[in-house]
């Protein structure tokens, strides 16, 4: 593929509002995992909640868009002067040449739980001031992000479970290649809700402690929720300087199981192999992986046998859900930041909580943070139903 420039990005977790308290974080090996005490839930599990959420309040324009999904977006593209950088963009490109890809699990789901507690006794009529198409509804996300920046181009919602806000960077990269648009504001967000929090819970993936990625004990996940954004465009010939680029794209589907990955990680290997061939890459030109690392024992397991194969024991890698949680289809946008943070400061983020790394997993997972030059680095983000996308980020020098 041919690379695209990242001209801006920001984040937003339970670890931090915005890059600068993102980073600080990770360096100081911050688990931003609390006991749950989210809305009514009663499940002894931790999660990753965003301070802040409750008290954001959408532009009056936008107030049928009014959801923690949505509050939660808006908290994030309000970090490190993303407004900025896309109001620029407009100016230099045209409202109608910049597109929106938006990835989101459950949208606004938590809206419409809310609403049926506030049903008419006797009709069952949900409340007049419940929106379903600009809260629950999964393009709800991007429409919202559309709309505020006033943004004419394309606009979809990518919902394909946890690789979601992965693949909106191939959906994006797809459209600048053919000439439809020049630049596109991608990203993702997912907020907890009860239906996350009991139906990870009724599956019995969750953990009682704050997750521990590759941990020879590990027993679950901790759902987290997030928002992370990025302005992307067509790069230049020759970029200049330490422009950060996303250099490779892998997607995969493995269709094994609904729920489960195939146990020797073949959609895995598949994303990861296809990544490095658009990036035109070898294994060995990756400095650092970001895994997938859910901390269940079945992808963790998977994961790692398909990195062990690919990458051997060498490539140093972790998994960043120890501090921010499972964001699910917030994740794949979320740790394509941490690794552009990586990347900007040469700095490898060691996992956290992880106590013994599990032996039968021969990689290179590293327990301690490390100051180091960073040139290409490797984001995984798998899903339920076999849906992987594997992505590489690099600078230009």
């Amino acid at each position: 593929m041919n690379p695209l420039l990242i001209t801006s990005y920001t984040a937003a977790s339970c670890i931090g509002h915005g890059l600068s308290p993102s980073l600080d974080a990770l360096r100081k090996r911050h688990c931003g995992l609390t006991p749950c005490n989210f809305e009514t839930a009663v499940i002894d599990t931790y999660v990753g909640e965003v301070a802040g959420v409750d008290q954001e309040r959408l532009p009056e324009t936008l107030r049928a868009f009014d959801c923690r999904n949505n509050r939660l977006a808006q908290l994030g593209l309000r970090q490190d002067h993303f407004s900025d950088a896309v109001h620029d963009a407009i100016r230099r490109l045209g409202a109608t040449r910049i597109a929106v890809f938006i990835g989101t699990s459950t949208s606004g789901i938590l809206q419409t739980e809310l609403a049926y507690r506030r049903r008419d006794p006797l009709s069952g009529r949900l409340p007049a001031d419940f929106i379903y198409p600009s809260t629950q509804n999964t393009f709800s996300a991007a429409d919202f992000v559309r709309r505020y920046f006033d943004l004419l181009g394309p606009a979809a919602a990518v919902s394909t479970a946890c690789s979601s806000s992965a693949k909106v960077f191939a959906s994006a990269a797809r459209l600048i290649e053919c000439g439809l648009v020049d630049a596109a504001v991608v990203g993702g967000v997912d907020s907890l809700c009860l239906t996350t929090l009991y139906g990870f819970g009724s599956l019995e993936l969750t953990s009682s402690r704050p997750c521990r990625p590759f941990d020879a004990e590990r027993d679950g996940v901790s759902i987290g929720e997030a928002a992370a954004f990025f302005l992307v465009e067509r790069a230049p010939a020759k970029p200049v300087g330490d422009s950060l680029l996303l250099l490779g794209i892998g997607e995969s589907s493995d269709a094994y199981h609904m729920s489960s990955p195939h146990p020797d990680g073949r959609g895995a290997h598949q994303a990861m192999t296809q990544a490095l061939a658009s990036a035109h890459l070898a294994p060995e030109a990756i400095d650092y992986i970001n895994l997938h690392g859910t901390a269940t024992p079945s992808n963790d397991a998977a994961e790692g046998k398909a990195v062990a194969t690919l990458f051997g024991a060498a490539t140093p890698c972790s998994s960043t859900k120890g501090a921010t949680g499972h964001t699910l289809g917030a994740a794949g946008g979320l740790e394509a930041a941490i690794c552009a943070l990586a990347l900007r400061n040469g700095f490898l983020p060691g996992g956290i909580n992880t106590g013994r790394v599990d032996p039968a997993l021969p990689i290179s997972y590293r327990l301690d943070n490390r100051d180091q030059p960073l040139r290409r680095v490797l984001s995984n983000s798998f899903g339920f139903g076999g849906t992987n996308c594997s992505l590489i980020l690099g600078l230009a020098s």
